[in-house]
């Protein structure tokens, strides 16, 4: 057995998080390099978003199977193989655009863009997981989880925001092919290093099939379905902000500079994704996605008021300021409500939400742009915070009840029973650490076996009971068994 690191870089090695975090660049990267590349050599916007959800789709369809796969023959060889039919296919998707053939053929592309880009994000967290099962010491375990779920949702934040901005600089200052033919090179480069660093031996999937995952169908609680719609709906924002801003460049002369501008908004997003660690407990999950959700709505809100380009990146500085700390606490109830064994899965669906919501508003913004007009377009990202606000809201309900709450539960209880004439004992540390994925209820009174023994002699069997009962009803696992002290949701 390896011996234990005082900490996870040294454990995963110092070169692990640069590359790791530079290989998911080209997932970020792809759909708005494509809507760039098709707008430029086909001349319709409608064409270059309809390109755009055809990438979505085939990120969604194959990606899950690929992450599947690396469960099932180890990380390295689905990324080396992914990784070398991705670089084929974005050199494939310059050089299609530009030639004679109809449009199905660059539609066919498109797919074969998104069904092989390589899956990194969650990938790399499942990586990290089993390093910190192995290597990390027990009493470090949880804080070390904790620290690292946050630090994976802040880099998938970056990453997002910075992509396009990458797209934009490169398609300005180059061409329009060259955030494609980037794409490519960075896959090729570090999805191979990320592929075969020796960290990768870490996932290979034995570790994960030692505990027995949890059914199929925990995936689909609502609290965790919750999370999926919001962060499909943070997907639609990415995608209907950047093609209504396209347009809106386009407008101003500018078409080329639209992913330059968007990188605008990845300033107060990092800064405020990255400062979230350093948020009090008291500011709980569910009031982060409500407070930083409305940031994004009254944004997004002032978006059909904007005339010029100066006050266009107030706007999206605004905006910004409220989906950095949005996306990064979606991830982190993701990973907290992941059902035991599957937090792959969970991570593969909510990276391919992104990419599915970014697609299809593409599509259809770019086809309002076209057919309506810029100003109309510039609504739809208003639509799509209402969905991560709703979303939120539903989560918010959905989400255990606080403290405070939980002691004027049992606290009501106790009366109502007193009044019965009745005795109950309750075990609000059970309540409590049931509260992950459940709503908190107040103990059900245990009636005693032996009907005229003194109250007094009652109350430690009723609590053994109660404790009893509510070991029988787990909370949903944060990740992995081989994480010894799983963090839980702050229920407040």
């Amino acid at each position: 057995m390896p011996a234990h690191s005082a900490t996870l870089v040294r454990a995963a090695g110092a070169s692990y998080f640069p590359i790791a975090l530079v290989a998911r660049m080209p997932y970020a990267m792809m759909v708005v390099g494509v809507l760039t590349l098709v707008v430029d050599g086909r001349d319709s916007l409608a064409f270059g978003g309809l390109n755009s959800a055809v990438v979505g789709l085939g990120a969604a369809s194959v990606g899950p199977l690929l992450g599947a796969a690396a469960d099932r023959f180890g990380q390295r060889r689905v990324l080396l193989a992914s990784g070398i039919v991705s670089t084929s296919a974005l050199g494939l998707m310059a050089w299609v655009v530009h030639s004679p053939l109809p449009a199905a053929a660059v539609l066919a592309v498109a797919y074969l863009v998104g069904a092989s880009a390589p899956q990194i994000a969650p990938m790399s967290r499942s990586r990290l997981v089993q390093i910190i099962g192995a290597r990390i010491a027990p009493s470090r375990r949880s804080r070390t989880f904790d620290a690292t779920m946050a630090y994976e949702s802040a880099a998938d934040e970056i990453v997002f925001i910075i992509g396009p901005f990458v797209v934009g600089l490169l398609a300005t200052a180059l061409d329009p092919w060259a955030p494609v033919a980037g794409a490519a090179l960075l896959t090729l480069v570090f999805v191979t290093a990320f592929a075969l660093h020796p960290s990768a031996l870490a996932a290979a999937g034995a570790d994960e099939r030692a505990t027995p995952p949890a059914p199929v169908r925990e995936i689909a609680r609502p609290a965790l379905l919750a999370v999926v719609a919001g962060i499909f709906g943070v997907g639609l924002f990415f995608g209907s902000m950047l093609t209504s801003l396209t347009a809106f460049m386009a407008d101003h002369g500018e078409p080329a500079s639209a992913g330059l501008v968007y990188g605008v908004m990845g300033i107060g997003s990092a800064a405020l994704a990255l400062g979230v660690a350093l948020f009090p407990a008291t500011f709980s999950l569910r009031a982060r996605w409500l407070v930083f959700g409305a940031t994004m709505l009254v944004g997004a809100s002032l978006l059909p008021l904007v005339s010029s380009v100066a006050a266009m990146c107030g706007v999206l500085l605004l905006i910004g300021c409220g989906i950095g700390p949005t996306m990064v606490t979606q991830y982190s109830l993701g990973a907290l409500r992941s059902p035991v064994g599957r937090s792959a899965t969970v991570m593969t669906i909510l990276g391919s939400a992104v990419i599915v919501g970014q697609s299809l508003a593409s599509a259809v913004t770019g086809s309002l742009a076209d057919r309506v007009g810029t100003e109309v377009a510039l609504f739809v990202p208003i639509m799509a915070a209402v969905v991560v606000v709703g979303a939120g809201a539903v989560n918010a309900v959905l989400s255990p009840a606080s403290p405070t709450r939980q002691r004027f539960a049992i606290r009501r209880e106790r009366v109502r029973f007193a009044r019965l004439g009745r005795f109950a004992a309750f075990a609000p540390g059970a309540l409590r650490r049931g509260a992950v994925g459940h709503r908190a209820r107040p103990a059900a009174p245990v009636r005693s076996s032996v009907a005229s023994a003194p109250a007094t002699r009652q109350i430690p069997a009723m609590v053994s009971a109660v404790a009893r009962k509510a070991a029988a009803s787990p909370p949903y696992a944060a990740s992995s068994a081989t994480v010894s002290a799983e963090p839980t949701e702050n229920p407040r």
